[in-house]
């Protein structure tokens, strides 16, 4: 809208130095130009506000997310209040004053050099909505970094008590092999004194003594407990699943700490952004209404008075850059049949 109607008009004022437009087209002009940019300042501080409830109250807002009728009345409030801000002001302060101050080839609002109008003014517009931008993205950051603490711990938890789990394993494989071992002992010795006894009654039953000696070599092939062998895999493979198991809480671990991260990025780069676009002009405007135009040059002034415009215009790119969700939601207004023939390509861009 600032493009297609703010901008082609305001560009031969801007050459010319003279509005040849009208009286009732320079009202109208003014009135979308300043419904525009408010309205643009409200919208972030929205959408922030709704970020900042789904991450700190994710099940209230999940609940209420099918809710359209109020999504609506948000946008359509945002709105209101952006006009109700200036747009009186400037269709009736002439007739309020009793007369217009604005010289004839000239296009600026009435209260253009009313300090006092201008201060409350932009404590509304950009103030308070900047504050308010910082505490949404600086709640969401904090909470991002305690959510990220809280996995850290969770993390570091599950890590010791698999450490502790695994020596309490290795241990029951120790005394597992020892096991085996003292069996496989106690099963040669027997052997060795069935071996004896065998000898010494040899000359009395010599059938006797043979059976007695096989008899005594198969107990000693049969230990009771498992094997050396079997001791070992066992435990290897409780360690096998163990490590398994935390490679992959790992690996979860760091992608949602980058994710995380990704998000209080471009929380701070949005907030930047409107901030660099909107104070000069709100301080400039605030001063030059002080001393009637006479301090401040009107190329800064100019040059902050198209960082309005320029911020509308960058909003629309860096919402999408900064997140997916975005960008899903543009490709399905802008290229809707793009959507449908590259569905995987939008949801994973």
């Amino acid at each position: 809208l600032a493009g297609a109607f703010c901008i082609p008009l305001y560009v031969p004022y801007v050459l010319t130095g003279r509005w040849i437009f009208g009286r009732s087209l320079c009202k109208l002009w003014l009135v979308v130009d300043y419904l525009l940019c408010t309205s643009s300042v409200f919208n972030i501080v929205l959408i922030s506000y709704d970020r900042f409830l789904s991450v700190t109250r994710a099940v209230a807002y999940r609940a209420q997310q099918g809710n359209t009728r109020q999504a609506v009345l948000k946008m359509v409030l945002v709105w209101v209040l952006a006009f109700l801000l200036y747009g009186p002001a400037i269709i009736s302060w002439e007739y309020i004053s009793g007369q217009s101050i604005i010289p004839t080839g000239e296009c600026y609002a009435e209260f253009f050099y009313n300090w006092y109008f201008l201060m409350t003014a932009s404590t509304l517009e950009f103030f308070t909505p900047f504050i308010s931008v910082m505490f949404f993205n600086l709640s969401i950051y904090l909470n991002i970094q305690k959510r990220t603490k809280m996995r850290l711990d969770v993390f570091h938890e599950v890590h010791n008590q698999s450490f502790s789990e695994e020596m309490e394993r290795s241990r029951e494989a120790k005394l597992s092999l020892k096991c085996c071992k003292w069996e496989q002992k106690e099963s040669a010795e027997t052997l060795d004194i069935s071996k004896s006894k065998a000898q010494a009654t040899a000359s009395t039953s010599s059938l006797d003594a043979k059976d007695l000696l096989e008899t005594s070599s198969e107990s000693s092939r049969k230990p009771k407990c498992c094997n050396k062998k079997s001791c070992k895999n066992s435990a290897s493979t409780l360690s096998a699943e163990k490590r398994v198991k935390i490679v992959s809480q790992s690996t979860t671990h760091r992608f949602r700490l980058s994710r995380d991260k990704k998000v209080a990025k471009s929380l701070a780069i949005l907030v930047g952004i409107f901030g660099v676009c909107w104070a000069p002009y709100t301080l400039l405007m605030i001063i030059r209404a002080g001393c009637h135009g006479q301090c401040i040059s009107e190329f800064w002034y100019e040059t902050s008075f198209w960082l309005l415009w320029i911020n509308s215009a960058v909003n629309p790119v860096l919402y999408p850059l900064c997140h997916s969700s975005f960008k899903r939601a543009f490709i399905k207004l802008l290229c809707p049949k793009k959507l449908k023939i590259q569905p995987h390509y939008a949801l994973q861009n």
